[in-house]
């Protein structure tokens, strides 16, 4: 989640810092130009492609990457295990290497509730946020999967926060990227899983799910930050506040998910506006539309208080399994939108049951300033795990 001073201060962080030393890496005459697609087979298992279409990827507008990349819609599963389809990228290196490589499956922090605003929208035009931090993963030599998420691109609304579809999303994401033949991947292909914020909670979910979800993928650990795991706490925190734009985000995903919660029998006239712009709005709009406002500004009844809400945002809660892989898990200790006991709390549920957990707490710095001081860190631990260095956990 992030506020909208928050957004500007990374896309300009990002921009000064990260894209002079990435530009200064990539040779000039690099060709992001689309690749030719195969057909997909028929989707009928989570993972297959549905479709697959030429795209690219840049960090900034026009900025080369020397990759090939390719839109795809796969199939996934919703949080009640229906099955749904899922839009994403795939983004692979273009430097000769023959052969599988390190895949990571990333999950990006809140970008909105607006199809447009989905990151593969956003990679042809160089304006998805987060760009930067996945090109250093190309740098690497790895392909990255980016999913979309349930409902950003794809119809219906956004499933915001619901940690069980966005886990799926994400391994979900690296199955279609192995079975993509362009990429160049195969079943062996180590799996890194990676995200912050939003993506914090995904990748999280991704790495409780995998034994049980996809276990011939082969994860070799998860790099996640900013974790919101408890939603209950994260909305009592931000109501009123900065980030409280993203609570109401949070329940048009949650109604998304769960119908049966019916949003819009709690909202005032204001309420409704409010959540009818939500619905087609990128984060920095949504986090400037609703900052400041409390529930019972825009609400008849505050849902938070039903039962029925208490427990889907209690369905969504990371830490009630251990990932079977090891994790590097970060937390800005004066984050303003998900607060640090939070991000303690996952830690602690974690090696409670039997994690390897290497915990680090950024000391300086807020939610922002984390995900762009430890990526690379983060990257340099996924390269550690993928050349089967020994872990060292902190529990």
């Amino acid at each position: 989640m992030r506020a909208p001073t928050t957004l500007r201060r990374l896309a300009v962080t990002i921009a000064a810092g990260l894209a002079a030393a990435t530009l200064a890496a990539v040779p000039a005459h690099a060709d992001d130009g689309p690749a030719r697609p195969p057909a997909p087979a028929k989707a009928s298992a989570p993972g297959d492609l549905v479709d697959v279409e030429p795209s690219a990827f840049h960090p900034l507008p026009g900025q080369p990457t020397g990759t090939r990349a390719w839109k795809i819609r796969y199939r996934s599963t919703t949080a009640r295990g229906a099955p749904n389809t899922v839009s994403g990228t795939v983004i692979v290196p273009r430097d000769g290497h023959r052969g599988p490589r390190p895949l990571v499956t990333y999950a990006v922090g809140t970008v909105g509730l607006g199809d447009q605003c989905a990151p593969s929208a956003g990679f042809p035009r160089g304006t998805t946020v987060e760009g930067n931090l996945i090109q250093q993963l190309t740098q690497r030599g790895w392909a990255v999967a980016v999913t979309d998420y349930e409902g950003l691109g794809t119809p219906g609304d956004h499933t915001y926060t619901v940690g069980r579809a966005a886990g799926h999303a994400v391994l979900d994401a690296a199955r279609a990227a192995i079975r993509l033949p362009e990429a160049g991947l195969d079943e062996d292909s180590p799996v890194g899983i990676m995200g912050y914020s939003q993506g914090g909670q995904a990748s999280s979910w991704a790495a409780e799910l995998h034994a049980s979800y996809a276990p011939e993928l082969e994860v070799k650990g998860t790099a996640t930050g900013g974790v919101p795991g408890d939603l209950m706490k994260v909305a009592d925190f931000n109501d009123g506040a900065a980030g409280s734009g993203l609570v109401f985000m949070a329940a048009i995903g949650q109604d998304a998910a769960f119908p049966e919660l019916d949003l819009e029998s709690y909202l005032n006239p204001r309420g409704a506006a409010l959540i009818d712009r939500l619905r087609h709005s990128c984060v920095a709009e949504g986090a400037a539309l609703g900052a400041f406002t409390r529930i019972e500004d825009v609400t008849v009844a505050n849902p938070l208080e039903r039962p029925e809400w208490r427990r889907a945002l209690r369905d969504s809660q990371v830490g009630t399994r251990a990932p079977g892989a090891p994790v590097y898990l970060y937390h800005a200790l004066a984050d303003e939108l998900i607060p640090y006991g939070v991000g303690r709390q996952v830690r602690a549920d974690w090696c409670a049951r039997g994690a390897t957990v290497e915990w680090h707490t950024v000391p300086l710095g807020e939610h922002v300033t984390g995900v762009i001081t430890q990526s690379p860190l983060a990257a340099r631990w996924l390269a550690d795990r993928f050349a089967g260095k020994p872990v060292r956990g902190t529990c």
